[in-house]
């Protein structure tokens, strides 16, 4: 695992802990510049800033650090030349090889790392890629709407993102939008405080394909509600294409307008489970791979069987063993399942880490630098018997 990985991790866990004004103002100018004996240290664009920083957010990257895998974690601050370029910046910022570049914002909120190349199938969701892989090749004539459920972090978001950057390389004068219903709902508020509702309407009936994640939030809106039913009868009788995600069917969206779920079912309806144990395993090594980060088979199933439902949290769980292998100068052939349990301990409670026999020997054995061979043995040295024991105990 790269240190611009552990960065992004870092950023993406202070975003989550600060309102969008304090992130901008205080996060968006900062960088990594890599870690000095044993310090993690951040550039900062003036001696202001890293007093800011120290005294109001110190903590908060501290504990970002922690989440990340460093233990004790201890961070400096260093003043960036004004005209140095970023050391460590997230990528999903710029543009990449290959990527379709776009005047279309709404191409631009979609997620690089959402793609069809890197969504691994299963028995759980090969019928949902199906459904979204024939929706791309041909957009508002297969499957219209496609409406995707299932439980959070199972892969529905990702599916709509792949669709979105597949339709863009596919048909590159169409108009994408993806949007959350919350986002939708924001945007109609401030149009009618605005008197902006013609600018409304023209920016969600004029796309040619409309994503909409978590569209059971739109129950109960009654304003929201009645203009997603004309946004999507619009779009429909334009034979533009709709996708929409909720956490369970339209049957069971409870304040959903009659004539909103009767056009939810018009097209098709498919479902995501959870991944069986041979999926979480694909998962997790796709993901090791694409770090470069080549965490043994048998640590991947241990990880796999920490979490059994649902994939972010597994995603996650394997960022965490990946960054505290990396703060601790091991190689991912290094990693053994004793490292990864050490790594998440402070994920899942002692009772919920399922720790086998060969995972207790590794650590006993690391530990006191004595073979497991060794523990295994009848032989009664004292150097022996010690480590033996304990590992006995556990």
């Amino acid at each position: 695992m790269s240190q611009l990985d552990i960065w992004e991790q870092i950023l993406d866990y202070v975003r989550r802990k600060t309102t969008d004004v304090e992130y901008h103002t205080w996060f968006t100018r900062i960088r990594a510049l890599g870690v000095e004996s044993g310090v993690f240290i951040i550039g900062v664009p003036n001696s202001f800033a890293a007093d800011w920083l120290k005294q109001h957010y110190m903590e908060l990257l501290e504990e970002s650090l922690r989440h990340a895998g460093a233990p004790n974690p201890k961070i400096g601050f260093k003043i960036l030349p004004t005209t140095q370029e970023p050391v460590l910046e997230p990528d999903s910022k710029g543009s990449k090889k290959g990527q379709v570049t776009t005047n279309d914002p709404g191409r631009g909120r979609l997620n690089p790392k959402y793609t069809f190349s890197n969504f691994v199938i299963g028995p759980n969701n090969n019928f949902a890629h199906a459904a979204a892989l024939a929706v791309a090749e041909q957009p508002g004539k297969a499957y219209n709407p496609l409406f995707i459920y299932g439980g959070v972090g199972l892969g529905k978001t990702h599916l709509m993102h792949a669709v979105g950057h597949s339709v863009a390389e596919r048909f590159t004068d169409k108009r994408i939008e993806y949007i959350s219903t919350e986002t939708f709902t924001n945007d109609l508020i401030n149009s009618i405080r605005e008197d902006k509702m013609t600018n409304f309407k023209d920016r969600y009936r004029s796309v040619d394909l409309l994503l909409v994640d978590d569209i059971q939030f739109i129950a109960g809106k009654e304003r929201t509600q009645e203009e997603f039913f004309h946004t999507f009868n619009a779009l429909y009788e334009a034979g533009k294409q709709i996708i929409l995600s909720s956490d369970r069917p339209p049957k069971d969206i409870l304040t959903l307008e009659a004539r909103l779920r009767s056009r939810f079912e018009w097209g098709l309806i498919t479902d995501i489970q959870s991944p069986d144990l041979e999926t979480r395993v694909a998962i997790l090594r796709m993901n090791s791979e694409t770090r470069r980060m080549f965490i043994p088979d048998e640590v991947l199933e241990f990880i796999a069987k920490q979490v059994t439902s649902n994939i972010r949290e597994l995603e996650g769980a394997l960022m965490r063993v990946i960054a505290f292998a990396s703060l601790n100068g091991l190689e991912g052939n290094q990693v053994n399942r004793a490292i990864a349990a050490k790594a998440l301990s402070n994920v899942f409670t002692e009772s919920e880490v399922n720790l086998e026999m060969q995972d207790i020997l590794e650590a006993v054995s690391a530990h006191y630098a004595v073979p497991i061979e060794a523990l295994k043995s009848q032989g009664r040295a004292k150097e022996v018997v010690l480590p033996r024991q304990v590992a006995m105990y556990l």
